[in-house]
């Protein structure tokens, strides 16, 4: 495949201009991501909704969401996983995993937590960048095929958007006159979109927890070293997983879940204070407002779904 940068002169500012570009690639692949997860838990959400006749102040609320938000929504997002550094990306992927693995097993076998899948928006764009940058660390013709993902990802999340501009819109009287081939689908199968979703999130998070072990290891050039890093983490991480666990399930609430985003982030910060470098402590910061941004931008969402 045609590489520009490969004739290009090797001058110092240019190699930074395309490290940039990598990264906001990379970041927009992400956000693209989350975009296409949160369009069809909409989706899921507002079909669950209309159902139930006692939920539709709710339906009313998720049909109401402005449309224009959307690419504001990810054009904010491509460019904060754009600023965090891998190897605190990678630290909230392997983070998110233990909480989800803990939660899951918490929940039951065959169980499944549609608020667990919004909680994870921000996860899941540090773990497909983190995914991105392991995989093609090396590639003679990365950013071509960043370029590549890129668009295929962005695709993937406008046709994610139409759908649920569609069910929003036209759901109700299409699934009454049974004449609109999508609507009619998601009537018969619209019940199985989590299952879709908790499988292609186990894939993808199963690849970022390989990427992020392998992105933080390379920073150790001994044993000694990985040890003074892994341990004082593993403590941090556990301690956030009983954290977690032993809040009552009926305080979930929306402020309970922001004050999880500041407990999660405030230790990972204190972590990073004493074992990591300046550059992670700015990284995290801008991983708190990652965070924020999400579950603000789903805060309708995140109420139907403590609310079910």
């Amino acid at each position: 495949m045609f590489s520009l940068g490969s004739w290009l002169p090797a001058l110092p500012r240019l190699a930074w201009g395309w490290a940039l570009l990598d990264a906001l690639l990379q970041g927009l692949v992400g956000a693209c991501a989350i975009s296409v997860l949160c369009s069809l838990l909409k989706v899921y959400l507002y079909i669950q909704c209309l159902n139930d006749p006692e939920r539709q102040a709710e339906k009313e609320a998720i049909q109401a969401q402005r449309r224009v938000l959307e690419p504001l929504h990810v054009v904010v997002l491509t460019g904060v996983l754009a600023l965090v550094g891998s190897r605190v990306a990678a630290l909230v992927v392997l983070e998110f995993s233990l909480r989800a693995v803990s939660t899951v097993l918490s929940l039951g076998k065959g169980a499944h937590s549609s608020q667990l899948y919004l909680l994870c928006q921000y996860s899941l764009g540090c773990g497909v960048s983190c995914g991105l940058s392991f995989l093609l660390e090396g590639a003679p013709h990365g950013t071509c095929n960043l370029a590549l993902a890129a668009g295929l990802a962005g695709l993937l999340a406008a046709y994610a958007r139409r759908l649920a501009r569609h069910v929003c819109t036209l759901y109700e009287l299409h699934s009454r006159a049974r004449y609109c081939g999508v609507c009619i689908l998601l009537l018969a199968t619209g019940h199985g979109i989590p299952r879709l979703l908790r499988n292609a999130l186990a894939v993808t998070f199963a690849v970022a927890d390989l990427a992020a072990v392998a992105l933080i290891n390379r920073d150790f050039l001994s044993t000694a070293e990985a040890v003074r890093f892994w341990t004082p983490l593993t403590i941090c991480y556990t301690l956030l997983v009983i954290y977690m666990q032993e809040e009552p399930r009926q305080r979930s609430s929306g402020r309970l879940v922001y004050q999880t985003v500041l407990v999660r982030m405030g230790g990972l910060f204190i972590l990073l204070l004493t074992v990591g470098r300046w550059t992670d402590i700015l990284h995290v910061l801008v991983s708190l407002l990652g965070e924020i941004w999400c579950l603000l931008r789903a805060g309708v969402m995140l109420e139907a779904c403590q609310r079910q």
